[in-house]
């Protein structure tokens, strides 16, 4: 019987995955045969998690890239090109959340840098990487939005704003690239144990709220993250697009 979660011969760019949960994803990916390109802001961060796979084993490269700068966008997928000649998966990881309060209190540069990191940089990585999975038949693209995308997180904004944008981004362009093979989901993560998630796991009257919220009754792993990241990447969804998988714990429930 085939495996249907083997991704050999798969080439996957996954941003954000020096840490965090795009380096749960990453290992995974990698652990299923996919040549994983590894991608965040500092090349040195990228280069150690790539380094880690291929010494487990696995396939990997760094390379560098800030979503938020569209020159940045541009040279990850010329490299893309000259390097591996197609792309059959990206997981757009990378995010903003620069502020931690009233949304009254938002100020222009917090609204810029998480809007054109969260809503551009995951619209433009989308729309270069779709362009290369039309011209080669297919492709399959996951984005990370959020819980707070569906139900605002209290002094979280601007950032629950782009991510309920990333759930409606998933859809449209599921939507318009579907006739194309190309597949469009999104996992909704809910309190995960990580740095970006900081600010509230370091705060225990937060935290001790959230817990209150969430039925499983605990702070998420990022590599509880990966395994519904390798399903929708996987051909085992492969009459899946559209979806919004949410892995909360049961908060939402």
């Amino acid at each position: 019987m085939k495996d249907l979660f083997d991704l050999t011969g798969k080439i996957a760019l996954v941003t954000g995955a020096s840490r965090g949960i795009g380096e749960s994803i990453a290992r995974l990916l990698a652990s299923r045969g996919a040549h994983v390109i590894v991608s965040s802001r500092k090349v040195d961060a990228c280069q150690a998690v790539a380094d880690s796979i291929v010494a487990d084993g696995g396939k990997a490269s760094a390379f560098p890239c800030h979503v938020g700068e569209m020159e940045q966008i541009a040279a990850i997928f010329e490299h893309i090109k000259s390097e591996f000649g197609q792309i059959d998966i990206l997981v757009n990881n990378a995010a903003a959340n620069p502020y931690y309060g009233h949304i009254l209190d938002t100020d222009l540069a917090a609204f810029e840098k998480t809007v054109d990191v969260n809503i551009r940089g995951y619209f433009f990585m989308s729309t270069a990487a779709g362009k290369m999975m039309r011209e080669q038949g297919g492709g399959v693209i996951l984005n990370t939005a959020s819980v707070n995308g569906v139900v605002a997180g209290d002094k979280q904004g601007i950032y629950s704003i782009t991510k309920a944008a990333v759930i409606s981004m998933t859809k449209s362009f599921a939507k318009e690239c579907g006739p194309l093979n190309i597949r469009v989901n999104a996992l909704l993560p809910g309190l995960t144990d990580t740095k970006f998630a900081s600010a509230l796991t370091n705060n225990d009257k937060v935290l001790n709220m959230a817990l209150k919220a969430i039925p499983l009754g605990r702070v998420a792993d990022p590599d509880e993250m990966a395994g519904t990241v390798l399903y929708l990447v996987s051909d085992a969804s492969s009459y899946t697009t559209g979806a919004t998988i949410i892995v909360d714990g049961g908060m939402l429930a």
